[in-house]
């Protein structure tokens, strides 16, 4: 069953957060959007990937008041050990946003992304609004890697419908014209761009 539109659960995990060891809980965000992610472990190839692109973009996450989780069932003493692994050795260097370890792996279960017989998560993504609510859940298997450029976009979008109660057609960017969710309202959108 989906989390979309479901309260997303809560947690207290360790995590390494700006190089040292602290407890992180969903809660401490409340009021901000959070982008949590999870990736099946650390020192591997395409989570090392992950984790760089989203630390590089974190202050355009940042501006739009939202908060990034990584997750994996590594411990936290793995994750502050690869996070002190340069880039260039399949490290990540300093991770700017909170790094849980779900070692009993209770969040990848609670968020339906734990592939038991391995024993790692799945590439679950979910964007959490301000009320603590799942707007949006993505799920890929191991080889496959995100976009963060479509998360940011993602983003954007379920904030441009809370703000304007209007909602976001197909390939819609930042900016871009939003149309009116009901049958009358619609027909001007569908009237200005039909082919």
């Amino acid at each position: 069953m989906s989390l979309v539109g479901q309260k997303a659960p809560e947690f207290t995990l360790d995590a390494v957060v700006n190089g040292d060891f602290a407890q992180v809980k969903l809660s401490d965000f409340k009021g901000k959007y959070v982008v949590l992610f999870f990736y099946p472990l650390d020192y591997t190839f395409v989570c090392p990937t992950e984790i760089a692109a989203f630390a590089d973009r974190y202050e355009e996450f940042q501006k739009l008041g939202a908060e990034v989780l990584a997750a994996s069932v590594d411990s936290k003493f793995v994750h502050l050990a690869w996070q002190k692994t340069p880039r260039k050795q399949g490290g990540l260097g300093a991770v700017p946003f909170p790094h849980l370890s779900d070692l009993n792996k209770s969040l990848a279960r609670d968020y339906g992304v734990l592939l038991e017989p391995a024993g790692v998560a799945l590439r679950g993504l979910f964007v959490i609004d301000e009320e603590g609510v799942v707007q949006h859940a993505t799920v890929n298997h191991l080889g496959v890697g995100r976009n963060v450029e479509e998360t940011l976009r993602t983003l954007q979008a379920i904030q441009t419908v809370k703000k304007t109660g209007e909602v976001c057609p197909a390939n819609w960017k930042p900016g871009g014209e939003t149309m009116k969710g009901d049958v009358k309202g619609s027909l001007e959108y569908f009237e200005k761009h039909s082919q």
